[in-house]
Formats: C-alpha cells, sequence, structure tokens
C-alpha cells in the first residue's frame, strides 16, 4: 500500500466487549517516481435489487472516485452473493472490460468458478490463499442460524494482475440470464494511479468517406462498404420478452488482400494498442502486420514487420453431447448471433516511439480450417469497421492528462 506523505489506519470495534489487539507494522522507503505506482483502492457496491437483464457493476473506474482516467491492475474481488442460502445465482459469468474494449477481454464460466470452485462448491467451505467460499450453508435447510445463510466467497490475483491504463469495467452476471434477485455485496480490490498510461490519439472510421480519406486509407481488393446490424457480447437480448440490448448498426470493408492507412501517434509514445472493431461472422481472420514512419505526410523509409495478428474462431461452434459417454462424434453447429468483436494488436515501441504519424499495412493471410473434418469452408476475409490507436505513455508526462492524487 504506497503513501508519499502519511498513512494513517484504523481498526474499529462495532460491538462493546473489548477484544486485545497485538500489531506490528512494516514499512519500506519508496525511491522511485510516484508515477511508477498507485494507490491501493477497495470499491464496496451494495446490490439490493439487481436489475433484471443487466450485469453487475462491481466497478467502474470512470465514475468512481472522482472519476477520470485511471492507470492501474485490478487485484482481486470479494462478495456476499446470496443471504438466503441460494446458490444458483453462482450461474453468473465474470467479465472484464479494459481501456474502452466493447468486448470483454476476460470471462469467467461461471462466478464458482472465478471463487476457485466448480459446482457450487459441492455446496462446502473452502478457502485458500487466493480464491475460497470461507461461509454459507449448502442449503436453507442446513444453516443452524441465520448467519449461516450469508453466502459469500473471494478471488485474489496477486499473482497475476489485470492492468489497465485508460479504465476498468468489472461486471457480474447475477444468474445465469441476469435474473437473480439475490441481494449481493461486492468489494472490488484494485491500485490506481488518476492519470491514463494510454492514450487515444486516433480513430479511422471503415467504411466512411471522409475518415477514409483523412487516414490515407487504400484497400484494393476490399468490398464496398456493407452493414451489419448486430450486437457485442454483453449478455441476452431478450428476458421475459423484454429486449435488454438492442442490435445497432455499423458499416465496414472485408478484404482478402492488403489494406494500408495512417494513425497519428503522440511522439512520447512507449508503443501502441491497435484496436479493430471487426465481424466476428469470419473465422480465423489472421494477418500481417508491418509499419512504416510518416513525416509530414509522406512516407518515410520501409514497411517493417511488427507481427501477426490472429483472432482464431468465429460467431459460429460446434459441439457435440452424445446420449452415452463414449458415443459416436455428433456435429452440432450453432452460429450466435453477435458479430461485432473488439480485438487489439501491440506495436512494438522501436516502431513507433518518436513518431507522431505512422502507415499501417494488413496483409490478409487465410487460415483454411474447417469447422470439423468433413464441414465445407465458410467465406474468409479480413474484416474492418474501425481501427482505434492507443498510445503507451508515462502517467503524468507531456500529453497525458487527468487528476492528480
Amino acid at each position: 500500500m504506497p503513501f508519499f506523505r502519511s498513512a494513517r489506519f484504523e481498526l474499529t470495534n462495532p460491538g462493546e466487549t473489548q477484544m486485545p489487539v497485538h500489531w506490528s507494522l512494516r514499512w519500506a522507503p519508496f525511491n522511485d517516481s510516484p508515477d511508477q505506482v498507485g494507490y491501493f483502492h477497495a470499491t464496496y457496491r451494495d446490490h439490493p435489487t439487481a436489475e433484471p437483464g443487466k450485469d453487475l457493476v462491481l466497478l467502474d473506474t470512470r465514475d468512481t472516485e472522482g472519476g477520470g482516467d485511471w492507470s492501474g491492475q485490478l487485484s482481486g474481488t470479494s462478495f456476499i452473493f446470496s443471504d438466503r442460502a441460494v446458490l444458483n445465482t453462482l450461474e453468473g459469468d465474470p467479465r472484464f472490460f479494459f481501456d474502452d474494449s466493447q468486448t470483454p477481454q476476460g470471462q469467467g464460466t461461471g462466478t464458482e468458478e472465478w471463487g476457485g470452485g466448480g459446482d457450487y462448491w459441492g455446496g462446502r467451505n473452502m478457502t485458500l490463499p487466493f480464491a475460497g467460499h470461507p461461509t454459507g450453508a449448502r442449503n436453507a435447510k442446513e444453516a443452524i442460524c441465520e448467519e449461516d445463510k450469508i453466502e459469500s466467497a473471494y478471488r485474489f490475483l496477486l499473482a497475476d494482475l489485470m492492468p489497465f491504463g485508460r479504465n476498468a469495467v468489472i461486471r457480474l452476471e447475477h444468474g445465469g440470464q441476469n435474473e437473480s434477485t439475490e441481494h449481493y455485496q461486492t468489494v472490488t480490490y484494485w491500485y490506481g494511479l488518476n492519470r491514463p498510461s494510454l492514450l487515444k490519439t486516433d480513430e479511422l472510421k471503415v467504411g466512411d468517406p471522409s475518415s477514409e480519406r483523412a487516414h490515407r486509407y487504400v484497400s484494393p481488393e476490399a468490398s464496398p462498404p456493407y452493414e451489419v446490424t448486430s450486437r457485442y457480447e454483453w449478455g441476452v437480448d431478450t428476458l421475459k420478452a423484454h429486449e435488454i440490448y438492442p442490435a445497432h448498426v455499423d458499416v465496414g470493408r472485408k478484404t482478402t488482400g492488403i489494406s494500408e492507412f495512417n494513425l497519428k501517434l503522440a511522439p512520447e509514445n512507449l508503443g501502441v494498442l491497435l484496436r479493430r472493431k471487426l465481424d466476428y461472422q469470419f473465422p480465423n481472420q489472421r494477418a500481417e502486420i508491418s509499419v512504416a514512419e510518416v513525416r509530414n505526410g509522406q512516407l518515410r523509409g520501409k514497411f517493417k514487420p511488427a507481427g501477426v495478428w490472429y483472432l482464431a474462431g468465429g460467431n459460429t461452434c460446434v459441439y457435440s453431447n452424445p446420449k452415452e459417454e463414449l458415443g459416436a462424434a455428433q456435429h452440432i453447429v450453432q452460429t450466435s448471433n453477435r458479430r461485432f468483436r473488439d480485438d487489439e494488436f501491440l506495436v512494438p515501441r522501436d516502431l513507433t516511439a518518436g513518431r507522431s504519424e505512422i502507415r499501417v499495412r494488413v496483409r490478409y493471410t487465410p487460415v483454411p480450417i474447417p469447422l470439423f473434418p468433413g464441414a465445407p469452408l465458410p467465406e474468409l476475409a479480413w474484416t474492418e469497421l474501425r481501427y482505434d490507436a492507443y498510445c503507451f505513455v508515462v502517467p503524468g508526462g507531456s500529453g497525458t492528462n487527468g487528476r492528480k492524487n
């Protein structure tokens, strides 16, 4: 828990009985720049009446402690998910959104897995250093007292912190379709500095003539702009005939060749995060990315390879569910109506540092793998609806903004 001038720790006893307390404090001097460390935060949220169909928001740094841009790391959560010994609300998934992404960069398969136990921990209590279900009876009938009906869990990420350079939105489904009415109380633990380390410096809207001209977008083999009406992966479309997340329309292109475009940068950058909004209907989108310097609007030097951008899979999947454990494999194909997806690519510092503008070349390289052996190949293409450029910077340096602690 870093501090720069002073620190105060308080321990309160809410009861009337005096308790003996023994304590010790260890500390060490911090001699590095304050821009290299964030304060520890514990954000409490009470969710007495969850909104049907919508995730619980455990943390949104954009409106926490005055809001603004934050650099930091998610370090864990602890939560009460029932005060009636109800466990089936654990079907809900945790979702983690960082730095303006509309697609969760992390998503769990259920709340109990996030707490370190499958199948509701078998109804048993469990405490491990980083995950557990420390309190709560298996069901209301087995509860000896009212306190036994309070179900809690925790997950700490001390060994695998989740970093963010602009904002963090931590959400949790309450029940498999956000239909649970249980009373949640949550605490989200995170480190944060109220200054950004990731600056958005440019945005190219593919299919928009003025944006394409401004960024000198060229893609000889690209399709004409086409509309996509779809959704991101945010939860159920409807619940009890009520629409939760309406579809929206966006425009983009698809190509089997090369796309090139310019992007503005902050010269003091330490590398660039390139985000693409895409049409996930086209599976296994893979491209080789190259970067060249631009000065005064003119290309300088040769393109240099930056890496391979690959997003495996698509919005169509196959699964097998035979009646017998060793039964013949089935090929049950399902296609989701979620076609919008955000995906990121990191451009290394040696290709961007000191540059105020770069030209990006995207060379599509198809991955002709069928969904399952014998299945026909779907249409393959690289899709691009929007590109966003985010520059990594030292928090508080020139060009950054945000409130300072």
